[in-house]
């Protein structure tokens, strides 16, 4: 009885389904091409992991308190365009570049917090208007042509950032380890802490938690801090690693991020939110996308996966929710 009542938690839990889906999808891909577990492989998935994770992992925390931001992505591509000009016309070092990057992508997410809370104006509105914003001024700021980003090779601070090295035969980024360390600091903060469960409450029933001395505008406000800063840096990484500061990186991968989120089992409409969701989500569709090119589907049905993924993991949150709500 004990073990059945512990199977029946495990099935329950809204990581169960994304955790299945990744097992199946490991399976299946690596049954059709062995090669998609080769060391050189997964070196190549986790790399890639990285850059969109740690969007994810912020972005959990703030769909949870039953916000959106539509801006990420174009933050991801204009963050670096910022640093690399502001280096690259000799005004600052590269670290002042980012530093003064990071610091601008807070005060967007500030902005985006004050227009949500005080004008309460929805975030999908507030957010997508600061996506043309910021978009436009990158390209604007760059005629639309890449920065030139190679002087940067060697730099204690790209070493920092997406130094790598080899374990055996996997080729490791240090990004993984800044990855790592912001899910574990975020999940500990998402369940284990008081900011959590004010985050939680202002998502689930933002009256009840101002009628608890819960200052839900305040703890919004800093999410979008959060969000928008994490976009940046993960922005700053892509660009170090691949040695390209593109104003048009990160286009639609705003969605991707929500996708990634919504797949792991937080709620879409707030008060419920798992960081260890949005990891395997993150893992999901990396996965996807790495396997369906190896196995030889074209990359551009890949948006076709996706929305099946979502729709179906809708589904089985639904049906959880129901049997949860309902009891058994």
């Amino acid at each position: 009885m004990e073990n059945r009542s512990f199977i029946q938690r495990l099935i329950g839990r809204s990581e169960f389904g994304p955790l299945v889906l990744l097992v199946i999808e490991l399976v299946v891909f690596w049954g059709i091409n062995p090669d998609f577990l080769s060391a050189q492989n997964i070196s190549n998935i986790l790399a890639f992991t990285v850059e969109l994770g740690l969007i994810a992992l912020a972005m959990t925390l703030l769909m949870t308190s039953g916000e959106f931001d539509l801006s990420v992505g174009s933050l991801f591509g204009f963050s670096p365009v910022l640093m690399w000009t502001l280096y690259n016309s000799g005004v600052t070092s590269l670290e002042v570049g980012l530093l003064i990057a990071l610091v601008v992508a807070a005060v967007i997410g500030l902005v985006n917090g004050w227009f949500v809370t005080q004008l309460k104006i929805p975030s999908f509105l507030v957010t997508l208007g600061m996506l043309l914003v910021v978009r436009g001024t990158a390209l604007f700021v760059t005629d639309g042509f890449p920065q030139r980003t190679w002087s940067a090779e060697g730099s204690w601070l790209a070493n920092i950032l997406v130094g790598d090295f080899y374990v055996g035969p996997f080729r490791i980024y240090a990004s993984l380890f800044w990855f790592i360390g912001a899910a574990i600091v975020l999940g500990y903060v998402l369940t284990q802490s008081r900011t959590g469960n004010w985050i939680q409450a202002a998502g689930g029933n933002p009256l009840a938690a101002r009628a608890r001395g819960v200052n839900v505008n305040r703890v919004k406000v800093g999410l979008f801090i959060l969000s928008a800063v994490m976009a940046s840096l993960a922005g700053v990484i892509s660009s170090l690693r691949t040695s390209a500061a593109n104003p048009n990186s990160g286009t639609g991968y705003e969605l991707e991020v929500i996708a990634m989120v919504v797949i792991g089992g937080t709620a879409l409409t707030g008060g419920r939110g798992t960081i260890i969701g949005t990891v395997l989500g993150i893992l999901i569709l990396r996965v996807m996308r790495n396997g369906i090119v190896l196995i030889g589907v074209p990359g551009l049905a890949y948006n076709i996966f996706i929305g099946a993924i979502i729709l179906g993991m809708m589904a089985l949150h639904s049906w959880l929710e129901r049997r949860h709500q309902a009891g058994t």
